[in-house]
């Protein structure tokens, strides 16, 4: 059985993509431009810097990243502080607390700013249960890059192989192959548009990726 879960944020433990979606657009809007729903589909588990550098190549912008960056970030910690929807996924908390209790190590390994992060953990007091976690904002290569599961899965002090990834975005999916590490792909209903394929392993449901019923599905894999 793994020694550690190396779980994404948005999309796997909070449900902050409408926020993100949100934040995102009311951007665009600020700066005249109009994105099309595959392209913002195709930026799903990048750091909001990458993202920002491309919409500036891709629309001919002159702006620098970071003022998109802080334009974003600013429309999103407002929408954070008076939005009242933003929860937890259902059953996550179950599930990283069974993680816990089994002794595993737990990193959360997410593209969100390490600002966000804290946002969250601190709202839903999560840090009690984690060893570490890594902000990909802070990091020189954003998923599909593997440097973010690298990363984690040094931080919970465990080799690759006895790690693996709880992902729910196709870039997500494509870094945590790419770091060589095994890939469950959470298909949740507000993962929109996103390829499950190169998961080892794709569930909708997070009982079924409970301690004794993932180790049970190992076991006759």
């Amino acid at each position: 059985m793994f020694k550690a879960a190396l779980f994404d944020m948005d999309g796997v433990v909070v449900d902050s993509e409408p926020l993100h979606n949100k934040a995102y657009y009311q951007m665009f809007d600020d700066v005249n431009i109009q994105v099309s729903d595959e392209l913002y589909a195709s930026f799903t588990g990048q750091s909001t810097l990458e993202i920002c550098k491309q919409l500036i190549s891709h629309f001919d912008l002159p702006l620098g990243p970071q003022t998109l960056v802080d334009i974003k970030r600013h429309h999103f910690k407002h929408l954070f502080d008076t939005d009242t929807s933003l929860h937890l996924l259902d059953g996550v908390l179950d599930l990283i607390k069974d993680y816990y209790s089994h002794g595993m190590a737990l990193v959360l390994a997410s593209s969100a700013s390490m600002v966000n992060i804290n946002r969250v953990f601190e709202r839903f007091d999560l840090d009690q249960y984690f060893v570490a976690k890594i902000s990909g904002a802070d990091l020189k290569q954003s998923k599909p890059h593997p440097e973010i599961f690298e990363k984690a899965a040094e931080l919970s002090g465990h080799d690759p192989k006895d790690c693996f990834v709880i992902e729910d975005s196709t870039n997500g999916i494509a870094a945590a192959k790419a770091a060589n590490i095994y890939c469950i792909g959470y298909d949740s209903l507000h993962s929109e548009d996103q390829d499950y394929s190169k998961a080892d392993l794709v569930v909708s449901d997070f009982a079924d990726i409970s301690f004794d019923r993932l180790k049970a599905k190992l076991a006759t894999a």
